[in-house]
């Protein structure tokens, strides 16, 4: 057994055993959004969930590299309290970035592949980029935590109010609904491949620095972005911060278009991760250079899928020695854990919540017929920052109403688009610029079909895009039978589908964790799993 571990912000950890892969972050568990620190209950929870304890465990795969002290000692000593005083024998450290990207290459099934890594920084590096050939990895670029492209954009995020590191999705959505006006090619550049920061510093320096280059008033931004969110997007100011975040969605995407031209000329596909990745404009930029079937983006792309990479980083390697490596295709994320019918039942006995039995996918599909709220919970939780079905809060896409009553319901941000699960074979009437696969993880954009844009308006953002989930039966059975029965009712095979959380909350995990989500946010109705809760339940 193989134990990848993240200690650092969005921690987590993930068990490999065989082709078993067991894999959970710390937020989930301890309900801290992006937790930072060692992740002691997802060890525990992932040796639970493979019915293991620590002494099977052969390989601790840790990933990034302790430089100060008193992170080493606090990490050996959580070690030391988990495995013994003999943990080190098993110990094994993976850079940052190869973490990155090997969590892309090792699932990505091709045997020979380019694997890439863009973020704010990890380890002194920002970006690098591997030859991948037979489960061998070979660097043949980089960037330094000084020229990276993740810290600029991250430093749009401060200048316009936002969280950095956490709310640049909030500028990419922000992004379409204004022009870019400024030219940053004088901020930063790609230099072969890799990037040069023509301002010197990064972090709350660099926000300065734009602050000024921008004529932005700093001292106000976060006044502006709470207005913006509530949506007031008409001031002046506001007016500006939107070409703000439209000049830095285009010259991002303008990068990624160039570092993907550049990569082309390999000849090999793209296997890629790293916080930058989460962006699904510059994905589709990215996928428009390559081709849909020469882009692979690993599915917890950000710090919460290090722990992936450095387990399977080093079971690759292992393999290799022996002489079995042989490339690996990952089919799902439902890698969490799960909660069986009886736990389900006991849990809501004690709660004393009134329930009743269903036909899940029948059922599900009459409710949201009706215009109801459905908090779904089912089977194993996601890995990765995406409810794919079985940690999803369900909507009838057809109003474009029913946003408003959601973004109150989940006290989320007006400007923030609501993303659909489509049926696979649906895929190539829904979208628009699709040519190869649909994607399964929410991790790149589409331009929606005129059709699509007409029958479902709640799950197409206002530049005419969307970010599907394309759901096959043979991966997930009962979420497809709800949204193939949606389908007979309503001749539309989407439904709705965002994340089961409170704005600011980690995605729910647990039985307890859902029914309060649902009571909090006024749900209509709770599916967890066979059960239906009610509202006033």
């Amino acid at each position: 057994m193989i134990l990848g571990i993240h200690d650092g912000h969005d921690a987590g950890a993930v068990l490999i055993d065989g082709e078993k892969i067991f894999a959970v972050n710390e937020e989930r568990l301890n309900r801290i959004k992006k937790y930072r620190g060692f992740p002691e209950l997802s060890v525990r929870k992932v040796l639970e969930m493979a019915n293991a304890s620590p002494e099977d465990v052969e390989v601790i795969a840790v990933a990034g590299v302790f430089r100060k002290l008193s992170r080493l000692k606090e990490l050996e000593a959580n070690l030391k309290a988990l495995f013994g005083r003999d943990f080190k024998r098993k110990v094994l450290f993976v850079e940052h970035h190869l973490a990155h990207s090997a969590s892309a290459y090792y699932t990505s099934g091709w045997r020979d592949a380019l694997a890439v890594s863009i973020d704010a920084a990890g380890d002194g590096l920002s970006s690098s980029v591997y030859v991948a050939r037979d489960g061998e990895m070979a660097r043949i670029a980089q960037s330094t935590y000084v020229d990276s492209l993740g810290d600029f954009y991250a430093s749009i995020t401060e200048l316009l109010g936002f969280r950095p590191m956490r709310h640049e999705g909030k500028v990419m959505s922000l992004a379409a609904y204004g022009k870019p006006t400024y030219d940053l090619s004088t901020i930063i550049e790609l230099n072969g491949l890799s990037f040069d920061n023509h301002l010197g510093v990064i972090g709350v320096e660099a926000t300065n620095e734009l602050a000024g280059l921008f004529g932005y008033p700093l001292s106000r931004a976060k006044e502006i972005a709470n207005q913006m969110k509530r949506g007031k997007l008409d001031g002046e100011l506001q007016e500006k911060a939107i070409e703000i975040a439209a000049s830095a969605q285009a010259h991002l995407e303008k990068l990624v278009e160039e570092l993907g031209l550049k990569l082309k000329g390999y000849g090999l596909p793209v296997a890629y991760a790293g916080g930058v990745a989460q962006n699904v404009k510059a994905n589709v930029v990215l996928r428009h250079v390559l081709g849909d079937d020469k882009l692979w983006i690993f599915p917890a792309m950000d710090d919460g899928g290090l722990a992936f990479g450095a387990a399977i980083f080093v079971k690759a390697q292992i393999e290799r020695l022996d002489g079995r490596w042989r490339p690996f295709k990952l089919e799902h994320v439902y890698l969490g854990p799960a909660y069986g019918r009886e736990e389900v039942e006991d849990f809501l006995r004690a709660e004393g919540v009134e329930y009743e039995e269903v036909d899940v996918p029948s059922f599900v599909a009459d409710i949201l017929v009706e215009g109801k709220l459905v908090g779904f919970f089912q089977d194993r939780m996601e890995f990765g920052p995406r409810a794919l079905g079985n940690r999803s809060i369900l909507a009838d896409p057809r109003e474009e109403s029913v946003k408003e009553g959601l973004n109150v319901a989940l006290k989320r941000d007006v400007f923030q688009p609501f993303a659909p699960s489509i049926l696979w074979e649906k895929a190539g009437e829904y979208l628009e610029d699709l040519e190869g696969r649909p994607n399964e993880f929410m991790t790149m954009s589409y331009e929606a079909s005129e059709s699509f844009r007409r029958e479902a308006p709640a799950v197409v953002h206002i530049d005419g895009t969307t970010r599907p989930q394309a759901v096959r039966r043979e991966v997930n059975p009962t979420y497809y039978s709800i949204i193939k029965e949606f389908e007979k009712r309503t001749g539309l095979g989407a439904v709705l589908n965002t994340s089961f959380n409170m704005h600011g909350e980690p995605i729910v995990c647990s039985p307890k964790d859902a029914l309060r989500t649902f009571r909090e946010a006024g749900l209509d109705v709770l599916i967890a799993g066979e059960f239906a809760v009610f509202a006033g339940g």
